[in-house]
């Protein structure tokens, strides 16, 4: 096994690990009860995906998806839902907040002079962190829930990018992947942030359990590496069945527009819909952002609707051909054999010469 491929499969894991770990700590310091500390017992399983990639995939990825990211989904999000649903019981302020951090400030000199005067360095080491835990535990609710979210997301795009690949993933299809993780990063964090933050959704709990739900179901994407991968066919099934040979050809596509769909923007545009319509709750970002929704699944569609058309064109030119439609992700071997046989088949009529015709006795001779 590569040193690297195993230094870059463990500081990923230990980093989900650990920011599982502060947002159980926010859990059980928001709600003053020890019990949620048992939703650290959640990374037991990425301990465990981990154990078994290192020995049955020696670090590496799978092909179409990521177990570490689906377990770390798996172990920060409980933690998510319930800041979410305890969230705004803690007032916070700006002025407030300057007074505590210079507080804490104080503290820490005044920490940092009694033990560099009396018991020496490793009781000033350990005054210091207890002067640093206080100083985030006076950080108010609110920011510490908005923290964790936008990290999560960060670490997310930086945790797929560390995670080692797998053999039937290039360089370049993961670059395009981190891309588009980046931008779906963004809005889902405005989805979350603009839409739990208005004061009417506060007040309604199922509102607020219906918004976190879909947050959680637009989250599912990132395990999956369908975005920039081709599914393989066999030739037989390709040329016999039109939708095998469209998913085939255009799998990628398919899948972006999918998710755009039925994943991200549609769900989001319905949220969106409910609040104006139901609840009759109008501001200039929600407006803007069910517009911006409305427009994404129009091109989506429009580019669903180019994708067939263009698919349905090419068939019937090459069925009135007489030709039989290959699929362009099918195996190597079979595109390779057919590519050899044609080439030999070339060769052969171009290198034979032309049989020179006999010349039959003429009669008069």
């Amino acid at each position: 096994m590569e040193l690297m491929v195993l230094l870059n499969a463990l500081v990923t894991r230990l980093l989900f690990v650990l920011h599982s770990l502060i947002g159980v700590w926010r859990v059980t310091a928001v709600k003053k009860e020890p019990k949620y500390w048992l939703l650290a017992l959640l990374n037991l399983l990425l301990c465990l995906e981990t154990g078994l990639t290192l020995k049955f995939k020696q670090g590496r990825g799978y092909k179409w998806f990521s177990p570490a990211i689906f377990l770390y989904l798996i172990c920060i999000v409980p933690s998510l839902w319930l800041l979410e649903i305890h969230h705004g019981t803690q007032y916070c302020g700006n002025e407030p907040g300057a007074v505590q951090v210079n507080v804490s400030n104080q503290d820490f000199n005044q920490s940092r002079e009694s033990s560099h005067g009396s018991e020496g360095t490793d009781h000033h080491i350990i005054q210091t962190a207890k002067v640093f835990v206080n100083q985030l535990s006076t950080i108010c609710e609110t920011v510490w829930t908005l923290a964790l979210h936008q990290t999560f997301l960060l670490l997310l795009v930086v945790g797929r990018w560390l995670l080692p690949i797998g053999v039937e993933i290039t360089r370049d299809q993961l670059s395009q992947l981190l891309l588009m993780f980046v931008g779906t990063a963004a809005d889902i964090l405005e989805f979350a942030s603009e839409t739990l933050d208005i004061e009417d959704v506060r007040k309604n709990y199922a509102l607020i359990n219906a918004i976190l739900a879909v947050w959680t179901w637009s989250m599912l994407q990132f395990p999956l590496d369908l975005a920039v991968q081709h599914i393989g066919c066999k030739p037989s099934a390709s040329a016999r069945r039109i939708p095998s040979l469209l998913l085939c050809r255009y799998s990628a596509e398919l899948w972006n527009i999918g998710v755009s769909l039925f994943i991200q923007d549609g769900p989001f545009f319905i949220v969106r819909s409910i609040l104006m319509g139901h609840f009759r709750i109008f501001n200039q970002m929600l407006v803007f952002f069910t517009a911006k929704n409305i427009l994404v699944v129009t091109l989506q569609l429009y580019r669903l609707a180019v994708i067939t058309l263009d698919f349905r064109t090419t068939v019937l030119q090459k069925s009135r051909k007489g030709e039989v439609c290959c699929c362009p992700c099918e195996p190597y071997e079979a595109r390779a054999h057919a590519t050899g046989r044609q080439e030999n088949e070339m060769k052969e009529f171009v290198t034979v010469p032309p049989k020179e015709e006999s010349q039959a006795p003429s009669e008069d001779h």
